[in-house]
């Protein structure tokens, strides 16, 4: 099948032709017709499936155009870096038209905002804070709205959404279209379609968990965070086949900490994104890793989740997740569009359990890789491994009287010797390289 083949207009289908796009997805097929007909849909679809052009392209060849500055469509989602795509979407699909779309949500003045929905907009893309903050100040009506699509709806339930959700839906006329698109369809989901909803349609195109065939799966057993870092610094000397790396860290300070390591010795290559970087900072950083200006980008699940990501060659897991269902979201980042991909884990013994249940989801076993002999084992431990192991005790052996590994070396650098008070230097002592903290080498076999 070809977007010949749905009921497209010329405007649409020019558009997706400059963008090379010939072929719908499975979600794509199935939704379209069903959506077009005014029906309830719940679309439920793996990462990099195409759920986003699943419900754009049946409401823009809906959209008719009208005079007055009231919108008629809502689309949800849950972070500002998916407002942004999903406008970027609709603006490049209604590149012929004179559709007007506004991406709303926090972080930025709301009274600016508030001026430019007095311009008037047929689609609203917004978070649903910033939503309900501009219709309490009666900066936005929604009383025309047609047509709502909640987007990524498992990811507005892991951030807490749920309350503002309720509230918006109880605001909306009753008389619209209902449109949830999510990747797995929890009793959260269930609860809303079963209170909100009008007798949906279900579209499941694959059961959540199942991997994408073309994406291959590697892992390795590794101590620790510092011998996990250079693990990776060794992988990115393969400059010909790590192209374009998503890399995925368990927490905003290990992100942190690790793009300060890997920053030392990759310099203006290493992108990162997390809840706590500015909006602007993000934008760019993600800007970056798309344009080439950063090889690799380091992301928290939450942020990177639901952006559209093209060509990324590799996914690391830096750190397993402790929910099996996001190592798919995860891997679904590579292996797009019938290119083949590759995911590759950190694994520490800690983590051996999330394994197991990612094994368990996917009905497979990942394929485990030997470490390199000339691979760099740190005997440092990091606070946030201590906390996970159960507090502040004896997490190794004591090092002999004749090791240069880390733990005397901290020894010596917590000396009370006067060196001056250079903040610069501190801090180049705090995030000094990797293999200035790795201990001797230990042979793997």
């Amino acid at each position: 099948m070809t977007f010949d083949d749905l009921n497209l207009n010329k405007a649409l289908k020019q558009s997706l032709d400059e963008r090379g796009f010939f072929n719908p997805t499975p979600i794509q097929r199935e939704a379209f017709s069903i959506i077009m007909s005014g029906r309830d849909v719940a679309g439920v679809a793996q990462t990099g499936t195409g759920k986003t052009l699943a419900y754009l392209l049946p409401l823009l060849r809906l959209w008719k155009f009208n005079k007055d500055s009231i919108p008629r469509v809502l689309i949800l989602v849950p972070t500002r870096e998916l407002v942004l795509q999903v406008v970027s979407e609709i603006e490049q699909l209604s590149t012929y038209t004179s559709l007007r779309v506004i991406g709303l949500y926090g972080g930025t003045n709301i009274n600016t905002q508030a001026a430019t929905l007095r311009d008037g907009h047929d689609i609203i893309v917004a978070t649903p804070g910033r939503l309900l903050d501009l219709n309490l100040n009666s900066a936005l009506k929604l009383s025309q709205i047609r047509k709502l699509v909640i987007d990524e709806f498992d990811e507005m339930m892991n951030l807490g959404f749920r309350p503002q959700l309720n509230s918006i839906l109880d605001i909306l006329p009753d008389r619209r279209q209902n449109l949830l698109f999510s990747a797995t369809m929890n009793p959260e989901a269930e609860k809303l379609i079963d209170t909100f909803f009008n007798a949906p349609e279900r579209i499941i195109i694959a059961a959540h968990g199942t991997p994408l065939e073309q994406i291959k799966q590697y892992a390795y057993i590794l101590p620790n965070f510092y011998t996990k870092a250079n693990l990776l610094i060794k992988l990115l000397e393969d400059k010909e086949n790590l192209t374009k790396i998503l890399i995925f860290a368990g927490s905003k300070r290990l992100a942190d900490l690790l793009h300060e390591i890997i920053s030392e010795k990759y310099p203006d290559t290493i992108g990162i994104i997390h809840s706590n970087k500015s909006q602007n900072y993000r934008i760019r950083n993600v800007e970056g890793f798309q344009d080439g200006t950063f090889r690799a980008l380091i992301a928290t699940d939450i942020i990177a989740r639901g952006l559209d990501i093209k060509e990324v060659s590799h996914v690391i897991n830096f750190d397993l997740p402790d929910e099996a269902p996001d190592y798919i979201h995860r891997i679904g980042r590579t292996g797009r569009a019938d290119k083949e991909g590759i995911a590759i884990s950190f694994i520490k013994e800690d983590e051996e359990e999330f394994q197991t249940a990612i094994e368990e989801l996917m009905k497979m076993k990942i394929e485990m890789l030997p470490l390199p002999e000339d691979l760099e084992i740190s005997d440092e431990i990091i606070e946030a491994e201590k906390k996970r192991m159960g507090g502040d005790k004896h997490y190794l052996s004591s090092p002999s009287m004749n090791s240069k590994g880390a733990y005397q070396e901290k020894s010596l650098k917590n000396q009370k010797t006067n060196l001056g008070n250079s903040y610069k230097r501190k801090l180049k002592e705090k995030f000094k390289s990797v293999t200035k903290r790795s201990g001797k080498k230990k042979k793997t076999k």
